[in-house]
């Protein structure tokens, strides 16, 4: 059906392709559409980048002319075929049609073999080896420049972080993720287990209990020496079938007072206007417009990077805390040392923190445009002022491994980042041409060709709640682009399984998007407004009971965090406010369920359309 789409877009007859795609998943399997496909895919995009398609790419696929045979009517809409060169204007709908194609399974949810899994533990470990020899390798100049620019980046934010930690304002909060002690849910407010270099910034008495009166419960903590300490464990999650991802799931503790820290660093930044335009992550938006904007203009060079999280050391980030030792060590205390590999067993840690603690994300971002910055003063040969780095607002970005700088500066940046350790993924970094990437959307010449992707197989019955609803978000996504026949086939294989209304995309029921609005079955006799009959898959959080002096300090802790204000203070006025209905949690349950939904149960219903 896509190959439908995308050749009615181009007039171009795809019987051909298809026919090479059936016979190559007979041969190869699945992984014809999620490996070998995606890297036709990767390598096109090179091609677009350097302006030709260079003999080394396209392996495994045959060729005619200086263009592979497979996708070739497309091929021909956007490069010459004799001698492989870009077309002065290429076709925007054929370069579409490429990615759609190539790309469409690249990220499907599926687990990986074990070998790709215990490939990918061993790659953990080359990583961390890599990030010992880097700080061992950077010089006394290199770090000096990084402190001192770190310093006139971020000082503002710094000041402001260390100033909560000095006055004890960080409110601490839980996460609904799993911990590597194994507490869910309302189980992480009676934590029993507290680090010793932990109690030294964070004291116990002061963030485990909700009031000194409640002294006699810091009876059931046990601290913990640094080597008592629990490591952090090591998992893979699904990425794609050719790789998975690798995480670390935190104790409770580390990733308690992580939480309280992350959303300090957040507010700071969000304060701070010249920090919040060089690396905010309350939306990814900017990033995307200035991907688009450098695609149009050639101004501006996407940068993407690998093992992003792992490759940051914690050298990097003491270097640039160093002007505030109070934040150093807070940061410090509540970082895990040690991590349980899989197959390789429990390590002392060189890296900062891998993906999974909640300060990876606030100090990777400030350490890459750090790093960043240091580049351009190289290209530029002096010392970077405030005015300078102000002049760059809006032309460099950093957003998790998402990078935005411009192009005159490339060279540098990308030097600067490799002698820091940092690893540039040169196969989606772009600059040469007119396509760019970055935060999920791509463009070539300023034209929108981001790609709708297969995220789960799809359902064979009622029950598979999730490939149900990855189904539906495919669906939308390939009406929304103009793959009509896709969308098609999707509406009559969705209803088969579920009831499938027309709903507008603001509906809680699941059903298809249509341009044209949305259907009314019935009228709501006491609102007055259109309803349908459909599908809607309500998540149930597990049962956690949670009472006496840990419920106390959840309420309280989840109200100080709404006003801003300490654990001490104020408790008076706020119980007075809970009293008379400002209650900042919302779920009258919160005490009886709580953590992560581990299932849906789908329920048919009327419902409104709109």
């Amino acid at each position: 059906m896509v190959l439908t789409d995308v050749g009615t877009w181009c007039g171009i007859c795809t019987t051909l392709d298809y026919k090479s795609i059936e016979r190559r998943v007979e041969h190869e399997g699945l992984s014809f559409l999620t490996i070998a496909l995606p890297a036709f895919g990767k390598d096109f995009e090179r091609s677009l980048d350097q302006g030709a398609v260079d003999p080394s790419l396209f392996l495994g696929f045959s060729r005619r002319g200086g263009l592979p045979r497979f996708l070739g009517g497309f091929l021909d809409l956007v490069f010459d075929r004799p001698s492989g060169r870009l077309l002065h204007v290429p076709n925007i709908e054929a370069i579409r049609a490429i990615r759609q194609i190539s790309l469409m399974f690249a990220k499907i949810e599926l687990p990986c073999t074990d070998a790709r899994v215990a490939a990918a533990m061993d790659k953990f470990m080359e990583c961390e080896q890599d990030v010992r020899e880097t700080t061992e390798a950077v010089d006394r100049i290199d770090c000096d420049q990084f402190a001192r620019l770190g310093s006139l980046l971020w000082a503002g934010v710094l000041t402001d972080v260390d100033h909560k930690v000095h006055t004890g304002d960080i409110i601490p909060k839980h996460g609904p993720g799993a911990t590597s002690d194994r507490l869910r849910g309302n189980a992480k407010w009676d934590q029993t287990e507290w680090p010793q270099r932990l109690d030294r910034i964070f004291p116990s008495g002061e963030y485990l209990l909700s009031s000194w009166r409640h002294h006699q419960s810091l009876a059931r903590v046990q601290y913990l020496e640094p080597d008592a300490e629990r490591p952090v464990k090591v998992i893979s999650v699904p990425k794609t079938l050719k790789t998975p991802r690798i995480i670390a799931i935190e104790p409770t503790c580390m990733q308690y007072m992580q939480q309280g820290l992350m959303a300090s660093f957040q507010e700071a930044i969000e304060a701070d206007d010249s920090a919040r335009q060089l690396i905010s992550w309350a939306s990814a938006v900017p990033n995307q417009h200035l991907a688009c904007l450098g695609s149009r203009n050639g101004d501006l060079a996407t940068l993407d990077l690998s093992e992003a999280s792992d490759r940051v050391a914690n050298q990097h980030v003491q270097l640039l805390l160093r002007r505030h030792p109070l934040l150093a060590e807070a940061v410090d205390s509540c970082r895990s040392r040690k991590a349980d590999v899989p197959g390789h067993g429990v390590i002392h840690l060189a890296k900062f923190a891998s993906m999974g603690s909640a300060l990876t994300f606030p100090i990777e971002a400030m350490v890459f445009a750090t790093v960043i910055f240091c580049g351009i003063e190289n290209a530029l040969s002096r010392r970077l002022t405030k005015k300078d780095i102000k002049s760059l607002l809006g032309k460099v970005r950093v957003y998790g491994d998402d990078i935005i700088v411009p192009v005159r500066f490339v060279d540098a940046v990308t030097d600067s980042l490799e002698a820091f350790g940092l690893k540039v993924n040169y196969r989606k970094s772009f600059w040469t041409g007119k396509f760019r990437e970055s935060c999920g959307k791509e463009y070539y010449d300023g034209e929108d060709v981001t790609v709708f992707r297969v995220r789960a197989l799809l359902p064979g019955n009622r029950t598979s709640v999730r490939e149900i609803e990855s189904t539906a978000s495919l669906r939308n996504h390939a009406y929304e682009r103009g793959a009509w026949n896709t969308a098609r086939f999707l509406d009559a294989w969705m209803s088969r399984l579920i009831p499938w209304p027309t709903v507008a995309p603001t509906s809680p029921m699941l059903g298809r998007h249509s341009f044209l609005g949305y259907e009314t079955q019935r009228i709501c006799p006491n609102l007055h407004r259109p309803l349908v009959r459909g599908w809607v898959s309500r998540r149930l959080l597990p049962v956690s009971k949670l009472e006496g002096e840990g419920a106390l300090l959840k309420v309280l802790s989840s109200m100080h965090r709404k006003r801003g204000s300490g654990l001490a203070e104020d408790t008076p006025d706020l119980v007075l406010s809970m009293l008379h209905g400002d209650e900042p949690i919302t779920d009258v349950q919160h005490l009886e369920r709580a953590g992560r939904a581990r299932a849906s149960t789908p329920t048919t219903r009327w419902g409104p359309s709109f």
